[in-house]
């Protein structure tokens, strides 16, 4: 496994109490828009021990409640301090408040953390965007929620969440994952379809008149010099789909609230084996025949028959 690099030098941690450790005042505004967070009683009331960048251990008196999200600062690195649109690997571990029981824990290590876009529309809790809001990178922080900034009042049966149970999240806030491809120009393959880029990064694609390949093709637009991607990884990335027959997108990351991590054991053949020994910072093009993309069935809800060949343009951002 492989990890991004980190922004800022992993601190060791002390077992503490986290009392006197507040964010700033709840009348700064961080990033996204989102009002700094306070801590309370209830985040002051989590003890907390090990390197920033390694799993904690974290202890507390169960049941424990926050009227309102509370954040406490366990350790305050020395990064730049978190920013709008910013996409952060996070490290995190999670524990049902009600009941003590430790719900969920990765992105330690070399493990790869999972990516979240400080954006207006993010999609993910906003106990953690409160977390992460006014953090600064190497940061370990300590967040109490009520429902309504996690599961809601509907709880998750799943995860054994009832609807008035409250969340802990710790949460290192490891490095910033950059936003699009990184790495150099590489000069343009015949053959293959063109590649226009907005500035933001997203690609328009224009396929050749000229048949499909049939067989598996890759290019590197741009080459990154981070970590090579290995079978089996979690690759963070933007993606941009698109059916050769129509040049219609059927797919993509673009536009939506931001990257994706999405493991290469869960996609078709063809994606995977375009990705791997690819580095981080590359933007790659993989051709895909049918019987490496959706087979003999496609799938006709996206617009791709059977006999489809697909074409992918992937900024390949992080991977772990």
């Amino acid at each position: 496994m492989r990890k991004l690099p980190a922004f800022i030098s992993i601190a060791t941690v002390a077992v503490l109490a986290l009392t006197g450790c507040s964010t700033s005042p709840s009348d700064e505004t961080g990033a996204a828009g989102i009002s700094c967070v306070d801590s309370g009683k209830a985040s002051e009331a989590l003890k907390v021990s090990g390197k920033v960048d390694a799993e904690p251990t974290v202890t507390f008196t169960s049941p424990l409640k926050a009227k309102a999200t509370e954040v406490s600062v366990v350790t305050e690195g020395k990064g730049d301090t978190v920013a709008t649109d910013d996409i952060v690997e996070l490290g995190f571990s999670v524990y049902n408040a009600t009941t003590g029981e430790k719900m969920n824990a990765g992105g330690f290590g070399d493990d790869l953390g999972a990516p979240i876009t400080m954006g207006e529309e993010s999609t993910v809790f906003p106990a953690l965007m409160k977390g992460v809001a006014c953090a600064t990178y190497g940061s370990r922080v300590a967040v109490v929620s009520p429902p309504a900034d996690a599961f809601g009042d509907a709880g998750n049966e799943e995860l054994k969440v009832a609807a008035d149970d409250n969340i802990v999240f710790v949460i290192d806030v490891k490095s910033k994952i950059p936003a699009q491809s990184n790495g150099d120009d590489q000069k343009p393959e015949d053959g293959f379809p063109t590649v226009k880029l907005a500035e933001d990064g997203a690609p328009t694609v224009a396929i050749p008149a000229a048949e499909a390949p049939t067989e598996l093709k890759t290019s590197v637009l741009k080459k990154g010099d981070g970590a090579t991607v290995s079978e089996g990884d979690t690759v963070v990335m933007h993606y941009s789909g698109v059916v050769w027959s129509t040049g219609v997108v059927f797919d993509q990351t673009w536009g939506k609230s931001g990257p994706t991590a999405i493991s290469l054991a869960s996609v078709v053949p063809g994606f995977s084996q375009g990705l791997v020994g690819q580095t981080v910072g590359s933007q790659v093009m993989i051709v895909i025949p049918p019987e490496l993309g959706y087979g003999a069935e496609g799938q006709p809800a996206a617009g791709i028959e059977g006999t489809d060949t697909i074409v992918f343009v992937v900024d390949v951002l992080a991977a772990g």
